[in-house]
């Protein structure tokens, strides 16, 4: 069998990694990739799962491995797009919590003090470009371990969600012996 993309395995991909981008992109919700990068894993399940429940016979290995592959790719680049708004809307929150911590701390040593202020006030120069310039080498590092593993997502996918092959049904023979 082929292990070329059908336009079948599109739809499964974009879904899968929607999943995978999105969650990936919110904060305190992306933490759960610090556990074996599990919303990127998810993604090439979700994909082969999919895949599966499109198709009336069981999807091979390979095939959920290539949903994966393609749900890992759409998910580093949905992830990139959702990170830029929300990293916007964090931002100016950010820098007033660690204003916020600097101020609360009164017996902090001074050279932290400052370490806190320089920190806040260098964020609010750094701007769109520098936030730009982040997310665009997040993008890349996203792809690599989207690419490998969402497609370790889709492999197990594909085994975990695949048909039972249906028994052949017992004919009489026509057969005069």
């Amino acid at each position: 069998m082929s292990t070329t993309t059908k336009p079948e395995q599109l739809q499964p991909a974009l879904v899968g990694g929607l999943v995978m981008g999105v969650l990936s992109a919110l904060p305190l919700v992306n933490l759960g990739n610090l556990c074996c990068c599990f919303w990127v894993v998810s993604g090439g399940l979700v994909a082969a799962y999919l895949l599966q429940q499109g198709r009336p016979d069981a999807i091979t290995p390979s095939e959920g491995a290539i949903v994966g592959l393609l749900a890992g790719i759409v998910g580093a680049f949905v992830q990139f797009l959702v990170s830029i708004p929300i990293g916007l809307i964090v931002a100016p929150l950010e820098r007033g919590l660690m204003q916020r911590a600097a101020d609360m701390a009164g017996n902090m040593p001074p050279a932290l003090r400052e370490a806190f202020g320089s920190y806040s006030g260098q964020r609010a120069g750094l701007g769109f470009v520098a936030l730009l310039f982040v997310r665009i080498v997040g993008l890349f590092i996203a792809l690599f371990v989207g690419v490998v593993f969402s497609t370790f997502g889709g492999l197990v996918g594909a085994v975990l969600f695949r048909r039972q092959s249906q028994p052949a049904a017992d004919v009489p023979s026509t057969d005069a012996s």
